[in-house]
């Protein structure tokens, strides 16, 4: 979803940054339109193939998410991690002073409790699934192939997106979106967690801006400190519902159906909440800073017609 989303940006802006834009190449592991080539970059040589017209910029969005790298661990650590150190090797390999700006699409759930009232931008990171695990040594990879002069990378460390357009995917965070897009589109959203569970959330036109601001971002601001937490906004399941009543009204909300999932409240119950991103604001990084704006931006941008 953001792969596509930041695709059309990029054609639509025709530059990155001050560099104008010669080719963009859309490598994806299920074949959709368009796309330069399927490939599996977990699979042995695939990287490579991938990388065959030596991109300034790599946007490093492959990833198993959430719910399903905890039910499978094995191809989640096969696509998360394998998968990065396979495509941070192609790069190496290349040589010859090959070093593109690799931008990891990290993860808040790098973070696991307890949880101070917010997350600063030095806290530890201590993953309390397979998933933000996978994402942590991700980073630590980045990190250390880029203290090495190999490429120049940067992790941006993405809040749970919200409203997804489409339809609901495996994440263990999707009914976030889902007990809003589906309501407004008349369609019945299971509710699995109850309403006081808090989160942090940006919209996919914050997140395609992150990844833009990162693939531009001037390397020495980071400090050799390469994750960065993204910006975004912290409420409550009951303060999406209560945007929702405003948008949707009476009508929309009666479509939620609660029905508790200990596993799913399981996962989110270790996730992080809230966060303070001076850093990242600093860096030139916004984000939506009410759910009702997040709303705005779905139903301008994804809203089913």
């Amino acid at each position: 979803m953001l792969g596509r989303k930041l695709a059309r940006r990029l054609a639509h802006d025709g530059a990155l940054g001050p560099a104008p834009i010669s080719q963009l190449s859309l490598v994806d592991a299920v074949p959709s339109d368009p796309l330069s080539a399927v490939l599996d970059i977990s699979e042995p040589g695939a990287a490579a193939e991938a990388l065959a017209t030596r991109p300034d910029v790599i946007f490093h969005l492959v990833a198993v998410v959430s719910g399903e790298a905890e039910a499978d661990l094995d191809k989640g650590y096969r696509v998360n991690l394998d998968g990065t150190r396979l495509l941070l090797d192609a790069v190496r390999e290349v040589g010859g002073g090959y070093r593109p700006r690799v931008v990891f699409s990290s993860s808040i759930a790098v973070f696991g409790p307890p949880f101070p009232e917010a997350i600063e931008d030095d806290r530890a990171t201590t993953p309390r699934t397979s998933y933000g695990t996978q994402k942590a040594i991700g980073e630590l990879l980045l990190a250390d192939y880029s203290r090495r002069g190999l490429l120049d990378g940067i992790a941006i460390r993405l809040p749970t997106i919200c409203v997804r357009p489409g339809p609901p995917n495996r994440a263990a965070s999707g009914f976030f979106s889902n007990i809003v897009r589906e309501p407004l589109n008349g369609r019945e959203a299971v509710l699995p967690v109850s309403e006081d569970v808090r989160h942090w959330f940006a919209s996919p036109r914050s997140a395609v801006d992150f990844l833009v601001r990162a693939a531009t971002l001037d390397a020495s601001a980071l400090d050799d400190r390469r994750p960065l937490n993204m910006p975004g906004l912290s409420a409550t399941v009951a303060e999406q519902i209560a945007a929702l009543r405003k948008a949707g009204g009476e009508e929309a909300v009666r479509l939620i159906r609660h029905e508790p999932d200990p596993e799913i409240a399981r996962i989110v119950e270790g996730w992080p909440r809230n966060f303070d991103t001076r850093r990242a604001h600093e860096l030139g990084f916004r984000a939506e800073t009410s759910f009702d704006e997040i709303i705005r931006v779905y139903l301008e941008d994804d809203m089913e017609r």
